[in-house]
Parts: structure tokens; C-alpha cells; sequence
């Protein structure tokens, strides 16, 4: 080989690694430019929650160097330093709202899971017809739900609830929250047991399985990621509904968005309470979604790969 080839590929190669840096960099700078994004308004919560009322008007944003922090927020719910001793009214109110969310979510969320598996695992694996209507038609159904927007229910729950004594009940906004998340579940699951081969369910009948068998054996271990991203993904949307809380419920069971919401009234917003108590409510959710990351990634994964 030449020297000039030699030259030529050494500048190839210095060239090919100009470029590959630039990406890497471009692409990690918008990953990064993103990631401040969406983080922004968790960061603005939990700062505002340390603010006085000036610091929040004047827009103050990075804490001992634009304000300094108080417990403002925090003391407003009990939960400061100083007071977290003492009793307190609005830290009772606080944990029994708090104490609410968490039942009203995990159950009508475990509720929506185990039904919408059912049912979507019969539509993956069965054929159905009713009047017109087949496998496909029946999983649209299921989902036009979500069409309606919340408000053109408000009337028709109000009166059945009243009928029902659910009207101000943990019980009643469970059965809500379980149907309103339940479509979503559905095709969610139908993905993920389209995916895996009946092969596996056969072979697992020729060995002695019957249906049921075989699903808990064989296919729920499979089809696990994608239940517990459903979970998680309806835990979300129930543990933030406001719609339905603030209208069938008055006082047993209320949840936290509603008493977030209620920090509003004449004087203004009591933005440091605001935030103090959506930073409580953001918690939990965040917790979760870290322990159960890799559950979330499979089960998205598993429904794109067939």
C-alpha cells in the first residue's frame, strides 16, 4: 500500500470518527434537552413548595441562589419539621385523603387488570359472535368507551349512585375508576396474547392442561410485563382522576386531587400548599415507576414483538 492510500484511509478514518462524535453528541444533547424537559415540572413543584409568596410571584427558580427555602408549604399540611410532632387537622385530612387514593387506585387498578386480562385473552384466543358484531368489533366497542368525554356521564352516574347509596363512597368510585381504565387494559392484554403462539397452549393440553390450566401455567407467567405495565398505566390514571372524585364524593371519599384543587378559594391560590400536596401525590407514582421500570419495558416491548 502507497503512502497516499495510507494518507486517504487515516483521513477516512478520521473523518468517519468526526461524525460519529457528532452524532453521539447531538443525540445525547437532545435525550438531555428532553429529559430537562419533562422533569421541569416536578422540579418547579417541589421548589415551589419551599417558596414564600413573593418567591412564587416573582418567578424564582434555583433555590440559595434566587430564595431561600422555608417550609411554607410543608407547615401548611403539618408535614414541616416543627410540626410534624404536634397534631394537626389538615395532616389528618391530608393522610385520609392520601389513604383513599391509594385504596380507590390499587383496587380498581388490580380489578381492571384481572377482568381486562380475562377478556382479552378470550378475544385472542376465541371466536365470538354477537348479532352482527365479531372479535374485532367486540375490542372497538371495548374502546369507544374512551370516546365520551367524562362530562356526558356526569348526570346518568349522579342518579344511579344516588339510587345505589354509592354517592360519597370508596366502593363507588372503585367501580368507576375499574370501568373507565378497563378498555385500555383490554387492548392492551389483546396485544400481549396475540403475541404469544397458541403452540405453547396446545402442548400444554397434550400433557393434561385444560384451558384454565394452561392459561395460569403457561401464559400468565408470559404475559406478566404486559399486566403489570396495565397496572401501572391504570394505577396513573386513577390515582390523578379529579372529574368523577370531585362529583360523586363530598367527604368520606374524597382523593388527593381533589384536595389539591381545593386550595384555591377567595384570597387566591395558595400555591406552596398546591405544590406541597402534588408533590406528595407525585411520590408514590414515581416510586413505583422506578421499581417497576423493567416490567414497563418488557411489557411494551413484548407487544410489538410478534
Amino acid at each position: 500500500m502507497t503512502e497516499t492510500a495510507i494518507f486517504k484511509d487515516s483521513e477516512a478514518d478520521r473523518s468517519f470518527r468526526a461524525k460519529w462524535w457528532v452524532n453521539r453528541f447531538a443525540v445525547y444533547g437532545v435525550l438531555i434537552l428532553w429529559a430537562v424537559i419533562c422533569l421541569f415540572p416536578i422540579y418547579w413543584t417541589l421548589t415551589t413548595s419551599f417558596k414564600m409568596a413573593p418567591n412564587v410571584m416573582q418567578g424564582n427558580l434555583v433555590p440559595w441562589v434566587d430564595y431561600n427555602p422555608a417550609w411554607l408549604g410543608w407547615r401548611s399540611l403539618g408535614l414541616s419539621p416543627d410540626t410534624i410532632g404536634a397534631e394537626s387537622t389538615v395532616r389528618e385530612e391530608f393522610m385520609k385523603r392520601f389513604l383513599n387514593s391509594v385504596i380507590t387506585s390499587l383496587s380498581s387498578s388490580t380489578l381492571a387488570v384481572i377482568l381486562g386480562s380475562l377478556a382479552a385473552y378470550g378475544l385472542s384466543r376465541f371466536t365470538y359472535k354477537f348479532g352482527f358484531m365479531k372479535n374485532d368489533d367486540i375490542s372497538f366497542f371495548f374502546l369507544s368507551q374512551l370516546i365520551l368525554p367524562p362530562v356526558v356521564l356526569a348526570l346518568p352516574f349522579l342518579v344511579l349512585y344516588k339510587e345505589l347509596a354509592l354517592l360519597d363512597t370508596r366502593i363507588g368510585l372503585i367501580l368507576l375508576y375499574t370501568l373507565s381504565v378497563l378498555p385500555i387494559v383490554i387492548w392492551i392484554m389483546r396485544d400481549q396474547f396475540a403475541g404469544i403462539p397458541t403452540e405453547l397452549e396446545e402442548a400444554a393440553m397434550v400433557d393434561g392442561l385444560g384451558v384454565w390450566g394452561a392459561f395460569f401455567t403457561i401464559i400468565l407467567p408470559i404475559a406478566l410485563p404486559g399486566m403489570v405495565a396495565a397496572f401501572i398505566l391504570s394505577l396513573v390514571l386513577t390515582w390523578n382522576e379529579y372529574f368523577f372524585a370531585a362529583l360523586i364524593t363530598s367527604t368520606h371519599a374524597n382523593t388527593l386531587p381533589v384536595m389539591v384543587a381545593s386550595q384555591t378559594g377567595s384570597q387566591g391560590i395558595s400555591w406552596w400548599s398546591m405544590a406541597a400536596l402534588s408533590a406528595a401525590a407525585i411520590l408514590p407514582l414515581i416510586v413505583i415507576g422506578v421499581v417497576l421500570e423493567r416490567f414497563i419495558i418488557k411489557g411494551m416491548a413484548a407487544g410489538a414483538v410478534k
